[in-house]
């Protein structure tokens, strides 16, 4: 089954110049959802950590992988989303900042493996790796459903080092 023909592109949207990475369809495909799920899945080399997902989508991948491998889910939420205590990290967008949260981790070094749904210019899995960190996690490794190859520079890594692994690259 080809995945990527469940992925539409809107030109101009959400803005002009923008081409949106509609992935409806492959949710609304039984088939075609499983298989995402399974390749993605198939992807996490430990199978001993963690999934961390990210608000909101990766949240739609990341507790389907974390069910399918029988682990645990992290939330990493966009302020104001999760009740205190909590650690916060904020960052840099195009147009200003922004800012994610999550709970600190159990134990120092608890291994995760941070999911979502869409590699673009890698601010927000950046930012979502830092504040990993911060809240005492060891990031072991980073998957995405599409990366979107020509908008990030070839050489993307996250600040621990990692390379983000995908399961579909589109241009």
């Amino acid at each position: 089954m080809n995945l990527e023909a469940y992925i539409h592109s809107i030109k101009d949207w959400p803005k002009k110049g923008i081409t949106f990475k509609d992935i409806s369809p492959l949710l609304s495909n039984p088939k075609a959802f499983q298989l995402s799920i399974k390749g993605m899945s198939d992807l996490i080399e430990s199978k001993e950590v963690m999934v961390a997902g990210i608000d909101a989508r990766g949240f739609i991948f990341a507790s389907a992988i974390a069910q399918k491998l029988g682990l645990g889910m992290l939330l990493l939420r966009k302020s104001g989303k999760l009740p205190p205590p909590k650690v916060s990290f904020q960052y840099e967008l195009e147009y200003g900042t922004d800012e994610l949260e999550t709970k600190q981790a159990p134990k120092k070094d608890s291994e995760i493996v941070l999911v979502d749904d869409i590699l673009a210019t890698g601010g927000t899995i950046s930012a979502a790796c830092d504040l990993c960190l911060k809240a005492g996690y060891a990031v072991k490794q980073a998957v995405v459903l599409i990366d979107l190859v020509k908008i990030h520079s070839e050489s993307f890594i996250l600040s621990n080092g990692l390379k983000v692994d995908s399961l579909i690259k589109l241009d």
